[in-house]
């Protein structure tokens, strides 16, 4: 049997990567109504007007003022906003009813939702914005931009909202590791996730350098923006470690979700060619990390016309034996949660999910 709400999950789905894709503008006076409903943040009003665009995306014969069935040439806003709306609004953290905006006394009135409209919506200025909204929708249509310009806003009113990030202790290795791979394997809506393990690593790479004896005297470079490009700011990789006299004396590269190839050997070696460098490492969370013999031999090819040590790992190996040489996992947590609170590709999602992962952790 079809699912009939499909097509608005599809609809909303692809908005959704076009706000987070796209920076899109709207005209006033639209857009000074649509400031005022997001400004006002009135759940109810949010959800009942973002199910009134989709509908008209999908149907756009349909009377979306008309917002009850039992009215004549109406639909029920109600039932498209429970099965739809609502659940969209909660998968992705954004202000949400707990199972309709309709159930919100001041909307649910049987009347359209005109001009005239009576509910008793509150602030006055946030009713004629809704109201606005609606009637310049019905008689001009382009209610996917209204969709796109919304989620883009509250994607950003989202992600700059101060989220306490949970910060565990007592942790024992298995039980971080756990929760590590929960955390870099969940599917995100946002982009970010990359950085996660990189993040890790770090994390990691702090208490080493201060406790481990093959650090002495060296220092962890400060992590570049997880946007900018190794080649523009003559990074080696995605975490670097110097020696006293200033020269780059072990670097990291990881790789989410990727086979390690010959050719990323080679990147690496044009990056580090130069250097002075002992160790590259090329870890990866991508399960089979095992070198092919292709790997091997080029790794080999450079460590002797280099001497570079080049490894190649999975990150979460790498992780759990940094882990074992540690006088403290919790420095190393305590690290990667305040990592997770500064880095800034780091998104609200991700946040949300390390503190829903800690809550129920039982591996």
């Amino acid at each position: 049997m079809s699912d009939s709400y499909q097509p608005y999950r599809n609809k909303l789905a692809k908005c959704l990567q076009r706000a987070k894709s796209q920076s899109l503008l709207i005209d006033d006076p639209l857009k000074s109504h649509i400031d005022t409903v997001l400004g006002e943040s009135s759940k109810g009003i949010l959800a009942v007007l973002l199910t009134s665009l989709l509908k008209k995306s999908i149907t756009p014969a349909q009377d979306i003022r008309k917002h009850q069935s039992n009215m004549v040439g109406g639909y029920s806003g109600r039932t498209l906003d429970t099965n739809v709306t609502t659940p969209f609004l909660q998968d992705n953290y954004f202000p949400s009813m707990a199972e309709s905006g309709w159930l919100t006394r001041s909307l649910e009135q049987n009347r359209p939702y005109n001009m005239d409209y009576s509910g008793s919506i509150r602030p006055k200025k946030l009713k004629m914005a809704f109201l606005h909204i609606l009637d310049l929708v019905q008689k001009n249509g382009n209610p996917d931009s209204i969709i796109v310009y919304m989620l883009q806003e509250m994607i950003k009113q989202r992600d700059a909202r101060k989220i306490p990030v949970t910060t565990p202790r007592n942790l024992r290795i298995d039980q971080i590791m756990y929760v590590l791979n929960k955390h870099f394997t969940e599917e995100y809506g946002d982009r970010g996730a990359a950085r996660l393990p990189v993040l890790a690593i770090y994390a990691a790479y702090q208490q080493m350098v201060v406790e481990v004896n093959r650090y002495r005297g060296c220092r962890l470079k400060e992590m570049k923006p997880h946007t900018a490009a190794d080649s523009r700011t003559g990074a080696l990789g995605d975490v670097e470690i110097e020696d006293s006299q200033g020269n780059i004396f072990e670097a990291i590269e990881v790789k989410h979700g990727q086979a390690i190839t010959k050719r990323m050997i080679n990147n690496a070696y044009n990056k580090f060619r130069t250097e002075q460098i002992k160790r590259y490492y090329i870890l990866t969370t991508y399960e089979d990390y095992d070198a092919s013999d292709e790997v091997t031999n080029t790794i080999l090819r450079i460590h002797t016309s280099h001497g570079c040590q080049v490894i190649v790992n999975g990150v979460m190996h790498t992780l759990r034996y940094y882990l074992r040489l540690l006088n403290s996992t919790d420095d190393f947590i305590k690290n990667y949660v305040e990592l997770l609170k500064s880095d800034l590709a780091i998104m609200y999602e991700h946040k949300e999910k390390w503190n829903e992962i800690i809550g129920g952790n039982n591996p």
